[in-house]
């Protein structure tokens, strides 16, 4: 009996120790694989805009700095679309790993109310890499343009309703929400034109085509000079140091106020020793005086967030983001 029973126990044993056997190497293998170097190859940084675009300039103008902090290239890649949920559909389809980062602002959250199927879901599908800061925007009209304030804009419109039209980076971008905000608390009609950047938005204006646009700062200041614009009001509820002698829209349109965060975003699940090491970069290189005066220049008011306050953040600006969608009664055209 024992000699029968022994080929059976030692066959378990061997199942037991393949089995504890494999345990371990998968412990190798993940202690291995959190312990290896990143990055190890070119991170990609995907703008969900076309060139020219808020989050295009600011994602380059400091993307070279950040690539030789972390020792790797870092490609700035426009995927846009749909209002930015193209690229940024894309990365939170990619491998939590560090190597693909989505460059995000307000829109982020706004898709999230304004397009109730979207195939990603703003906050669960992603996690904090890096913020960098803050902007207000700007409302401009075409220099034609018959209005010289925010309150001569809005009698005209009121006088015309649905006869003037306002550009947009693409539906459920901040530029859209901000513009459909404001009709919404002045009380006037405007027609909606999506393009695919702010950039392209604001080429619209200039070309008559649109008769008004509320771009951010970055965008929209390499025009305060230009004789084919006029800046009408920031949407600060103070007046901006960025934008000097431009009034708060609010001292017309009582209450309006409107901003929008930057930062990246990687897929959620990535590691976090490699967030840590991207946001710590980015935070160092938020302080060299060359990349202050490039914030400086694009209108953004740098700040410094650890990756948990920044998810923090994420999470009461979506709820915040889709009060303002709600009361302005802006669509996905």
């Amino acid at each position: 009996m024992e000699s029968r029973m022994k080929p059976f126990f030692d066959k378990k044993l061997r199942a037991a120790g393949n089995l504890f056997g494999g345990l371990l190497l998968a412990c190798f293998v993940n202690l291995t694989a959190s312990a290896a170097p990143w990055p190890t190859k070119p991170i990609k940084i995907i703008v969900p805009f076309s060139p020219g675009s808020v989050q295009d300039a600011l994602a380059r103008s400091f993307s070279n700095e950040l690539g030789v902090a972390l020792g790797e290239t870092v490609l700035v890649e426009n995927r846009a679309g749909a209002g930015g949920t193209v690229g940024t559909g894309i990365v939170s389809k990619s491998a939590p790993d560090g190597y693909t980062l989505v460059m995000a602002a307000a829109s982020h959250n706004i898709n999230g109310t304004l397009f109730p199927k979207l195939s990603f879901d703003p906050i669960k599908d992603f996690t904090s890499a890096a913020y960098i800061g803050t902007s207000s925007y700007v409302m401009m009209t075409n220099s034609e343009f018959p209005a010289k304030s925010v309150a001569e804009f809005i009698a005209l419109a009121k006088a015309k309703p649905g006869q003037y039209n306002y550009a947009s980076a693409g539906n459920g971008s901040a530029s859209h929400l901000a513009m459909a905000y404001f009709d919404s608390m002045a009380g006037i009609d405007l027609v909606h034109i999506p393009t695919k950047g702010t950039g392209d938005a604001i080429t619209e204006l200039l070309a008559g085509r649109a008769q008004a646009v509320i771009a951010a700062n970055v965008a929209a200041l390499p025009f305060a000079n230009d004789s084919r614009a006029r800046f009408l009001g920031v949407s600060s509820e103070k007046p901006s140091p960025f934008v000097p002698g431009i009034p708060p829209i609010a001292n017309t349109v009582k209450g309006y106020v409107f901003d929008s965060w930057f930062g990246l975003l990687a897929p959620a699940g990535t590691p976090r020793d490699v967030i840590n090491k991207i946001s710590t970069e980015m935070a160092k290189l938020l302080k060299q005086p060359e990349i202050i005066e490039r914030m400086r220049r694009q209108g953004i008011e740098i700040g410094n967030m650890s990756p948990t306050e920044f998810n923090q953040l994420l999470v009461k600006d979506f709820d915040r983001m889709a009060n303002v969608v709600k009361s302005s009664g802006a669509k996905a055209d």
